[in-house]
């Protein structure tokens, strides 16, 4: 992993401009145009940004398309024509698994190095690192917890088998005759929230018991804590793409569950010191370091100047592409203002504040892998696929039907509705010709 670093002053700039400058995303025929002349996809030229679940997989099931698809993204060797990452919000495995899941269902080498879940910016959040932190999740998430950083981790297991009376909706699991005396665990000092658990009353009754206590469930509840420890979540998607006809719960569902009871009980805002995954921007942020890492791999010495982003799920994958282009093209400008006033590369005026990004509770303040001087690309391009959340037999997305206040919002609580977000730059029926139709946009040959 390259060294990473922070870019705050970068965010400072980029997000002041864009408090004041709505911008929304470019038409298809306002595509910056490739030159004719260029024959063969090479440095300083783009990368791919793949989702998984509803674009390259249905459950365990790969979409026929996908297979195509990789065949000829690489050469006889199986090479990497482009540099590609895999950027899911799932987060119930490590990035081993997940490579080896995905290779497997590709026929294709995925190295672990490709893989993005929803928790791996979590790495870079590592004044969290030695808090003692309570997990919540499925899957090996003490490991994954550990992996990221983490160093004195607490499991919803862990903490039920310490206070055995805390865990009682199930009448099966609750202590029989003796109540075993309970286990004392240090205060817990944070609460991360990886993904959907399995027994969500569990999960809910016992967060809720951390929050309430200030930390330490054992306690009896005297006087509210507010503002409570800090939470971080990954994975805000409140529905997600798997065999059954019809889209399931995602960790988003979750999170409306767990938001709703804090309020519920407390008459406060349940607030979230970060959320993670799409789509935030520190989400993007972190795949284009990925991104540049792969073309380093593939030997490329020029930077990556356009990112293409492939998704099923407009208020995950559309949503945050765009609004990851919105912050790539206002940073841009925050850069040439400092240039045209004589700044260098670096610096900062010292009159800029903060200010608090639409994009979410502290979700884009932690930025990663580049200083200032560090080449951004030139934008993010939004692609929607029909194989997953979205489907062209539920909804048209033509530019006078777009979303609008009337509508729905699937977003989650603390991202402002912003119909041009949803809006995706091109929709096409599947990755296949998604891959397709961005080599074409370069005047790249696939074959």
């Amino acid at each position: 992993m390259a060294e990473l670093f922070p870019r705050f002053n970068l965010l400072k700039l980029g997000w002041r401009a864009l408090k004041f400058r709505k911008t929304s995303p470019l038409p298809c025929s306002a595509q910056t145009s490739r030159s004719s002349s260029s024959s063969s996809c090479g440095p300083s030229s783009f990368g791919l940004l793949f989702d998984i679940d509803g674009v390259l997989v249905r459950g365990r099931t790969p979409i026929p398309a996908a297979k195509q698809c990789f065949r000829k993204l690489v050469d006889g060797n199986g090479k990497y024509k482009v540099p590609v990452v895999f950027v899911t919000n799932a987060g119930n495995s490590m990035r081993q698994t997940k490579a080896e899941q995905l290779s497997h269902l590709l026929e294709v080498e995925v190295s672990p190095d490709q893989v993005m879940l929803s928790h791996s910016p979590l790495r870079v959040f590592t004044q969290f690192h030695e808090m003692c932190v309570l997990v919540s999740g499925q899957g090996p998430i003490l490991e994954v917890a550990q992996n990221l950083g983490f160093q004195n981790v607490v499991t919803i297991d862990m903490l039920r088998k310490a206070y055995p009376l805390l865990d009682v909706v199930d009448h099966n699991r609750r202590p029989k005759n003796v109540v075993p005396s309970p286990k004392e665990l240090p205060q817990i000092e944070a609460v991360v929230l990886f993904g959907e658990p399995i027994r969500w009353e569990t999960n809910l009754q016992l967060i809720m018991d951390v929050l309430l206590t200030n930390g330490r469930p054992g306690n009896p509840v005297t006087s509210l804590h507010y503002p409570h420890i800090p939470v971080l979540a990954c994975n805000m998607d409140l529905l997600w793409m798997a065999e059954a006809k019809n889209p399931r719960f995602g960790h988003g569902m979750f999170l409306v569950c767990l938001e709703s009871l804090y309020k519920k009980i407390t008459g406060h805002d349940l607030q979230y010191e970060a959320l993670i995954g799409k789509p935030s921007v520190v989400t993007y942020n972190y795949a284009e370091l990925l991104i540049r890492q792969q073309a380093e791999s593939l030997g490329w010495t020029e930077p990556v100047r356009r990112l293409y982003a492939i998704g099923d799920n407009p208020m995950a994958d559309i949503y945050g592409a765009n609004l990851y282009n919105r912050y790539l093209q206002s940073t841009r400008c925050a850069r040439a203002q400092v240039q045209a006033q004589g700044g260098i590369a670096g610096q900062v005026a010292g009159d800029v504040q903060y200010e608090t990004v639409d994009d979410a509770k502290n979700s884009g303040k932690v930025m990663v892998g580049g200083s200032y001087e560090h080449c951004l690309p030139e934008g993010c391009s939004s692609i929607l696929v029909c194989t997953g959340v979205y489907s062209r037999d539920q909804e048209d997305l033509a530019p006078d039907q777009t979303v609008t206040e009337q509508r729905i919002f699937h977003g989650h609580r603390d991202f402002r509705f912003d119909p041009s977000l949803i809006q995706p730059r091109f929709v096409v029926h599947d990755v296949l010709e998604a891959v397709e139709l961005v080599f074409q946009q370069e005047s790249c040959p696939l074959e």
